[in-house]
């Protein structure tokens, strides 16, 4: 009988090439199940792929996988270019007996491969690098002893509860003596997350040439993206992000730096209204202020939601034959939440957006959004400012002028822009989105324009006597008219 399994897979190895561990840690609906092994001279892309292979092959073929694992070069390439390595006959391909075996074992299976961020906190992800170093600490003691390397499998005996794929295991991850090696942020320092530190022999691992412009450019970029931990939450991006930190992600440098509190007016589109019941973000889109001036920088990314978008689409026109090449929400957290986090959310009806984003962060072992960023409703501050009165975006961009944009269909990022202009409008402020208009050059002439019109010496005119005589004779009809002096005579 089929079932559904949740599996996390990592490598480790102390020296590239050195002594590997791998690990994977596999949870069924009723157990949790323990494996690992490793080799005495190894690399941590090849006990990557193995964690990979053996979790993979200790499942029954008819169970659906949903799969883990922090190596871009293991989930990318069983993915996306291993059909292209098999074109070329593995030609130039390295480890290609591991990737040979990893394809043979994922025939006829359904599996669904994600990947996270490692060393991130993430039980799951931590429990598979624990096995991993296990495996490797086993293999040594039996490389001493002159024992056969042998793989163990711990089976845990559970309460039958159904275990997902945000598994949040409390057993105690202890330090292993000597931890897998150190991985930078694969945002900073590899764009793509190919793994090139941890290659066989120091050269970059094998890219499909549809990659390789993209890897030069990011390889000869010195610009890169912040994040929290470089900088204070409070502190606005400083350096230009790069413009696709994921090929599906359209990330929009900066071209106003500015120092203060950052802000992200958000708008996101989905499959549904109901986030508890299976609806999904298809897209999100985002731009950034910091001290009510807008700097330029944005994010826009479309989603594949993993479920049919059915009425949604006349909301938003984005098809399911649309999304179907577009990555998961998984492959784009990463991103998404290090380019939010700290800063403080501004979107209309926040809840509904709020609530969506925190669900899928939750589903990749990430903490709410709402938990590390502030939120401002808009909807709630005008009903507050316009009781009573129709309070949706289009009557808002009625009542304060902002400058009409074609809404046929609704969009994250359109819609974020126009509620930049409304924001700013709401709240007394400059409501152009023309970064250019808001140079400091434009703000100091204003400045001095007022200065000279206060220090201007104003003509005086004074009446002619023949306006005088009519102005004398006007006040006297008044009087005779109604019986006292106009207000001009006294």
């Amino acid at each position: 009988m089929s079932q559904t399994i949740t599996l996390y897979v990592d490598g480790a190895c102390r020296g590239n090439p050195g002594l590997g561990g791998w690990g994977a840690y596999v949870i069924t609906p009723d157990q949790k199940h323990e494996l690992c092994g490793g080799e005495a001279n190894t690399t941590n892309n090849r006990m990557e792929l193995r964690a990979a292979i053996e979790g993979i092959r200790f499942c029954a073929p008819t169970d659906k996988l949903i799969l883990w694992t922090d190596s871009t070069y293991v989930k990318r390439g069983i993915t996306e270019w291993i059909e292209g390595w098999k074109k070329k006959n593995w030609k130039d391909v390295k480890n290609p007996d591991l990737w040979k075996e990893l394809d043979l074992v994922c025939q006829n299976r359904d599996i669904e491969w994600n990947w996270v961020k490692g060393h991130a906190g993430h039980a799951g992800n931590e429990k598979a690098d624990q096995l991993a170093n296990r495996g490797a600490d086993q293999t040594l003691t039996q490389i001493k002893a002159g024992e056969p390397i042998q793989a163990s499998i711990d089976n845990m005996v559970v309460a039958a509860q159904p275990a997902t794929a945000t598994e949040t295991n409390t057993d105690s991850i202890t330090d292993s003596t000597a931890k897998k090696k150190a991985e930078p942020d694969w945002l900073l320092n590899d764009p793509f997350g190919l793994d090139f530190a941890d290659t066989d022999d120091g050269e970059m691992e094998e890219v499909p040439e549809a990659d390789a412009p993209l890897l030069k450019s990011a390889q000869n970029s010195s610009n890169k993206l912040i994040t929290s931990a470089e900088q204070p939450t409070a502190v606005a991006l400083t350096t230009t992000a790069p413009t696709e930190v994921h090929p599906q992600i359209v990330i929009t440098p900066a071209n106003k730096h500015l120092e203060g509190p950052r802000q992200f007016i958000l708008d996101t589109e989905t499959t549904g209204f109901y986030f508890q019941n299976t609806d999904r973000i298809v897209e999100v889109g985002a731009i950034e202020m910091v001290n009510r001036k807008l700097t330029g920088s944005s994010i826009h990314i479309y989603i594949n939601g993993e479920t049919p978008v059915g009425d949604s689409f006349r909301i938003h026109g984005i098809s399911d034959e649309f999304l179907a090449d577009k990555p998961k929400f998984a492959e784009i957290a990463a991103t998404l939440f290090e380019y939010l986090k700290g800063g403080e959310i501004i979107a209309h009806n926040a809840s509904f957006d709020m609530n969506f984003l925190n669900m899928e962060f939750k589903r990749c072992g990430y903490p709410a959004l709402s938990e590390v960023c502030s939120v401002t409703d808009t909807l709630a501050m005008a009903k507050s400012k316009h009781p009573g009165q129709k309070n949706s975006l289009d009557a808002l961009v009625r009542r304060y002028e902002v400058p009409q944009r074609d809404r046929t269909f609704h969009g994250a990022l359109l819609d974020a822009e126009i509620l930049a202009d409304v924001y700013l409008a709401m709240t007394g402020g400059q409501v152009s989105l023309d970064i250019d208009a808001l140079t400091e050059q434009t703000d100091q002439q204003q400045t001095l324009d007022k200065q000279h019109n206060l220090e201007a010496q104003l003509p005086v005119i004074f009446p002619s006597a023949e306006e005088l005589a009519a102005h004398q004779q006007w006040m006297q009809h008044y009087q005779d008219k109604n019986g006292e002096p106009s207000l001009f005579a006294k």
